[in-house]
């Protein structure tokens, strides 16, 4: 399924965050403008009630009873919308308006007994027209009585009935307006939100597309092109920083397997010519078995040279992808070195070099891929050293780290060029290894191989040069730190 477009989300969003937003705030409004109106309905009927309590309150006498009528008919003029009507305790009505809506015989009545200051509020509706109004009990004032001979009080005032309707259907059509205008309103502005919120992330967005557009310029030649850095916003400025150091580690990739292709090119081509000149050669002329034999030894050595270099290809190949587990032991490295001294002792000795072990390490280590690692860094020494120098191999054991170091002495290797020494194919003297080459020689691949197998095990490998000696360090984690971790705590007692 495919993803949605980053500025049609973030344009929803603004737009469902607007419309939220204005929804809470609608509400909010329309709340306000309800209870507004409400209280200004109440406020004029408990004007009307106050006035109708006070003409009650007057009404001492027959007399005044009798033009209570017209006082409360006075009192109604200039409000079309209000019907009022008092109700004398047995039942008798005093007055009625001639207009307006009354509250319902049905409507809810109050529980328990009424007292004088007991208000109830209600609201109805006949047809599309919208009332509120009340219902209290009034007290009537009180005609001068002798006193009851056998209490010796002044007989309690009667409460009458009061009831006020108000029409507020105009209140209602407001309201409904009102609504429908707030729902067109949020409509339009959710509109518009989701309009200016595509309108601002388009903007927002177009230095991540001037990004891609650079980005989809780029191709295998152009890896060395960077992104700008400095002219992008801090929220992808972390995406274009981290673009441009895959981009660096590309470039690096993609160079280090160029010059890989270039160099197996250039390592395959001397023995592939050299099978094919030989082949020429005895194909020319008639030969005896013996001169056949000699063009057989000759292909078999360049066959032997490709195997090799295919077979340190596979190795490297199996390292770099995590196929490469040692199977680690207890070893005695002074044993280890001695065992290849005894190796290479002829071809030293061919070449006029000595070799000298000092120190003594153990470590746990996978005794043949070790044995190759030590035997790459002798052959390397031992060719790179001149007739009557000697080649030295120091072995130490700190209790945290076992060192071996394996120096010759010869010309400065430059810092620049000995960081790379462990690359495929690398010769810091590209004179060197080639064909011509006693024992030993190589195919560019032996110290990549070095470092891969010390890798391997946990360690790390290193080169430098100084004061006419070339000294290669492998250190490895000691079996005695190993050990210590692995050893219980002493007791308290002990």
């Amino acid at each position: 399924m495919k993803a949605p477009s980053l500025t049609v989300r973030l344009s929803l969003l603004f737009a469902v965050s607007t419309v939220a937003l204005l929804l809470g705030l609608g509400w909010t409004l329309e709340r306000s403008v309800a209870m507004h109106f409400r209280e200004l309905d109440q406020h004029e009927i408990g004007g009307k009630l106050a006035l109708v309590r006070n003409l009650l309150a007057k009404a001492t006498t027959p007399d005044a009873l009798a033009s209570l009528p017209a006082d409360l008919d006075a009192a109604l003029v200039g409000h079309p919308g209000l019907a009022l009507r008092v109700q004398a305790p047995d039942g008798s009505v005093r007055f009625v308006s001639a207009r307006g809506q009354l509250p319902p015989e049905t409507a809810p009545s109050r529980s328990g007994p009424w007292s004088a200051d007991d208000i109830l509020w209600v609201s109805w509706e006949e047809g599309s027209r919208a009332f509120r109004g009340l219902i209290a009990r009034v007290p009537v004032g009180v005609p001068l009585q002798p006193l009851d001979a056998t209490t010796a009080k002044i007989s309690e005032p009667s409460l009458d009935t009061v009831a006020i309707g108000l029409d507020t259907s105009h209140h209602r059509a407001f309201m409904s307006e009102f609504r429908r205008i707030l729902v067109l309103a949020m409509l339009l502005a959710a509109a518009l939100a989701a309009a200016l919120g595509w309108a601002v992330t388009h903007a927002g967005l177009r230095p991540l597309r001037r990004i891609t557009a650079l980005a989809a310029d780029l191709d295998a030649s152009r890896l060395g092109a960077r992104l700008p850095e400095t002219r992008v916003p801090p929220e992808i400025k972390s995406l274009v920083v981290a673009f441009n150091a895959m981009l660096a580690r590309l470039e690096d990739s993609f160079q280090r397997l160029s010059d890989v292709s270039a160099d197996i090119a250039h390592e395959l081509r001397t023995p592939i010519s050299n099978l094919t000149l030989q082949t020429q050669v005895a194909l020319n002329a008639a030969r005896d078995a013996d001169q056949y034999r000699e063009v057989l030894y000759s292909s078999l050595e360049e066959y032997e040279r490709m195997g090799q270099m295919i077979g340190d290809m596979l190795f490297l190949a199996r390292a770099d992808h995590g196929l490469v587990r040692p199977d680690a032991g207890a070893l005695d490295l002074a044993i280890q070195v001695q065992d290849l001294f005894d190796y290479f002792d002829a071809w030293a000795e061919e070449r006029g070099v000595s070799l000298l072990l000092t120190g003594s390490a153990c470590a746990r280590a996978d005794p043949l891929m070790l044995r190759r690692a030590l035997s790459n860094l002798l052959s390397n020494a031992i060719r790179h050293t001149g007739a009557g120098a000697q080649v030295r191999v120091k072995l130490k054991d700190d209790g945290r780290l076992v060192r071996i170091r394996v120096e010759n002495p010869g010309p400065p290797i430059p810092p620049e060029q000995a960081a790379r020494l462990f690359e495929r194919f690398y010769r810091a003297d590209p004179a060197r290894g080639r064909r011509g080459e006693t024992a030993g020689s190589g195919t560019g691949l032996g110290l990549a191989i070095v470092k891969s197998i010390v890798e391997a095990h946990g360690g790390a490998v290193a080169a430098a040069s100084s004061a006419g000696w070339t000294r290669f360090t492998v250190t490895l984690p000691s079996p005695h730190r190993h050990s210590a971790s692995q050893a219980p705590a002493p007791s308290a007692g002990t």
